[in-house]
C-alpha cells in the first residue's frame, strides 16, 4: 500500500479544463432558460448580461493566472487571502467559498429527477413511494433514491482517486460540447426557428402575468419596457453571473495535482469561461426561437428547452437534451467535489477546520474524509427538492462573489509587495474588485428600481444559517489558525 501523505500530480490540462467547464455548465443551463432568463430577462437581456459577466470572469481570471503559480496549493483564493491578508480574513474567504462549491452539488443533483420526468412522457417511473411537498414541489421517494445513488457513486469515484475522476469528468464535458453545439446549429438551420418567437425581448414579469391569467397573445402588456425595465432585465441575470460562472475558479484548487506548467491556467480558464458563455446564451436563445409560444410556456412551468429541442428534432431532440442535461449535471456534481474537498482538505491542512478534514487517503492520495462530509451535506438536495434550486443558486452567487473580491485584492497586495506586477494586471485587479463589490451590492441589497434582482426571503435565512455555522467553526478553530502543515 502506498503511504505517501500528499496530494498525487495526475491532471493534464484537458481534465482540468473538464472540471472547469463541467463546473461552470451543470442543470442550470438548460433549465434556468424556462425558469429564470427567459421571464426575467428575455433573449435580449440574458445574451447581453451573459456576455458582460464572462467577461468581468476574464478580468477577475487575470488575478487567478497571477495567484496560482505564485501560491500553487489546494485551496485557492483560500491560501491567496491567508498570505495577503491573514487569518481571519481567509476564514472568512474560505468558509463562503465552500458555500459557492458545496451548495452546486445538491442543486445539480436536484435536476436529476427532471431529467428522467422530462424524458418517460407520461410513464413517470420515478414517482414512487412516499411523497412530500415542499414550497409547492412533490419530492417523491423514487427520484430521491436515483439522486443519492449517483450523488454517492460520484463521491466514490472521487475518493478512488482522482485521475479515474478526471477521466469521467473529461468525456462528460466533450460530450456537453457537441450536445450544446448541435442545438445550437439546429436553431440556427431549421426553418421551425424564427426570431420572431424572440418577443417579449427584455423578458416579462412573470408573477403578474400569471396573477391575470396572461397568454402569449397579450403578454406585452406585461414586457419589461422603458430604461427601468431593460436595467432591471438584464441586472436580474447579470447578478447571478458569479453562479453561472462558478466553476472556472476550481482550477486553483486542484493546483498541487497539475502535471504541467501553470503558464497554462490563465488560457484554460478563459477557454472555459468562453464555452460556458456560448452554452448558457445559445440554449436560451434556441429556446425561444423554436417555440412561439413560448410565454405560455414559461408560464405553465414546462422544461422549454427540452419541448424546443423535441420541436426542432423530434425524438432526437429530446435524446440530445436528455445526454446533455446529464452529462451538465454529472459533470457539475464530479467538479464541485472536487473542488470542495480540496478546499476543506487545504483549511484543515491549516488548522481553519478539525483535522479530521485533512485526512488522505494513503492508497489513493485523496481527501477521503472532507468527500465524505460534502457527500452527507449534498443528500440534503434531493430531500429539499427542485425548489431549493434558487436559494442554493443565491448562496452560490454570494460566496463566489467573495473568493473573486478577495482573489483580485490579493493580487493588488501581492504584486505591490513583490514588485512584479504590470499596471495591465493592476488595472484588471482593481476592476475586478470593483464589479465582485458590485455583484454582492446587487445580491444583498434591495434597489429600488430593480426588481428581481436581490436575494428572496429563503436565500437571507440561508445565508444567516451558514454565518451562523461559520461563526461556531471559527470560534472553536480560531487558536489553531495557521498551525497546520505549511
Amino acid at each position: 500500500m502506498n503511504d505517501k501523505k500528499e496530494l498525487q500530480r495526475s491532471l493534464n490540462p484537458m481534465n482540468v479544463w473538464a472540471i472547469a467547464f463541467g463546473c461552470v455548465i451543470g442543470w442550470g443551463s438548460f433549465v434556468n432558460p424556462g425558469k429564470k432568463f427567459l421571464p426575467n430577462s428575455g433573449v435580449a437581456g440574458t445574451a447581453i448580461a451573459m456576455i458582460l459577466g464572462a467577461l468581468v470572469m476574464m478580468i477577475i481570471a487575470f488575478s487567478y493566472a497571477y495567484m496560482v503559480p505564485k501560491y500553487p496549493k489546494a485551496g485557492g483564493e483560500f491560501t491567496f487571502t491567508k498570505m495577503c491578508f491573514g487569518k481571519n480574513a481567509a476564514f472568512l474567504c474560505g468558509w463562503f467559498l465552500v458555500a459557492a462549491y458545496l451548495t452546486n452539488v445538491p442543486m445539480n443533483s436536484t435536476a436529476i429527477g427532471l431529467i428522467v420526468d422530462g424524458l418517460d412522457g407520461s410513464a413517470d417511473i420515478l414517482k414512487f413511494g412516499f411523497h412530500y411537498s415542499i414550497a409547492g414541489f412533490d419530492v417523491w421517494m423514487g427520484e430521491m433514491i436515483l439522486a443519492m445513488g449517483i450523488l454517492i457513486l460520484f463521491g466514490w469515484l472521487n475518493i478512488i482517486g482522482v485521475q479515474k475522476a478526471a477521466i469521467v469528468q473529461t468525456v462528460l464535458s466533450s460530450l456537453l460540447v457537441v450536445c450544446a453545439v448541435t442545438l445550437c446549429i439546429t436553431g440556427l438551420i431549421s426553418a421551425k426557428a424564427s426570431g420572431i418567437n424572440m418577443e417579449p425581448i427584455w423578458g416579462f414579469d412573470k408573477a403578474a402575468a400569471i396573477e391575470a391569467g396572461a397568454t402569449t397573445e397579450n403578454i406585452g402588456d406585461f414586457a419589461h419596457e422603458g430604461t427601468g425595465g431593460i436595467m432591471s432585465a438584464i441586472l436580474a441575470t447579470f447578478a447571478i453571473a458569479p453562479w453561472a460562472y462558478v466553476g472556472f475558479d476550481a482550477i486553483p484548487q486542484a493546483a498541487e495535482e497539475f502535471n504541467f506548467s501553470f503558464k497554462k491556467v490563465s488560457f484554460i480558464m478563459m477557454v472555459a469561461i468562453i464555452f460556458g458563455c456560448f452554452v448558457y446564451t445559445s440554449n436560451n436563445t434556441v429556446a425561444a426561437a423554436a417555440l412561439a409560444n413560448w410565454p405560455d410556456r414559461v408560464m405553465a412551468g414546462e422544461w422549454v428547452i427540452l419541448v424546443a429541442a423535441e420541436e426542432l428534432l423530434g425524438t432526437f431532440g429530446k435524446v440530445l437534451i436528455g445526454i446533455g442535461v446529464s452529462c451538465a449535471v454529472l459533470s457539475g456534481i464530479m467538479g464541485f467535489y472536487l473542488a470542495s474537498s480540496r478546499l476543506m482538505y487545504s483549511m484543515a491542512r491549516e488548522g481553519y477546520l478539525p483535522k479530521w478534514f485533512g485526512v488522505i487517503n494513503p492508497k489513493y492520495g485523496t481527501p477521503k474524509n472532507a468527500m465524505i462530509f460534502c457527500v452527507i451535506v449534498s443528500l440534503s438536495g434531493p430531500i429539499l427538492g427542485r425548489e431549493a434550486l434558487g436559494w442554493f443558486v443565491d448562496m452560490c452567487a454570494i460566496g463566489a462573489s467573495i473568493g473573486y473580491f478577495f482573489t483580485s485584492a490579493s493580487t493588488l497586495v501581492a504584486s505591490r509587495r513583490d514588485g512584479d506586477g504590470s499596471p495591465f494586471l493592476k488595472a484588471m485587479a482593481v476592476t475586478g474588485v470593483v464589479f465582485s463589490l458590485a455583484f454582492m451590492v446587487l445580491q444583498l441589497v434591495p434597489i429600488p428600481g430593480l426588481s428581481g434582482v436581490h436575494f428572496g426571503k429563503e436565500s437571507y435565512i440561508l445565508l444567516v444559517v451558514w454565518i451562523v455555522l461559520g461563526l461556531i467553526f471559527y470560534l472553536k478553530e480560531r487558536k489553531s489558525f495557521g498551525a497546520g502543515k505549511k
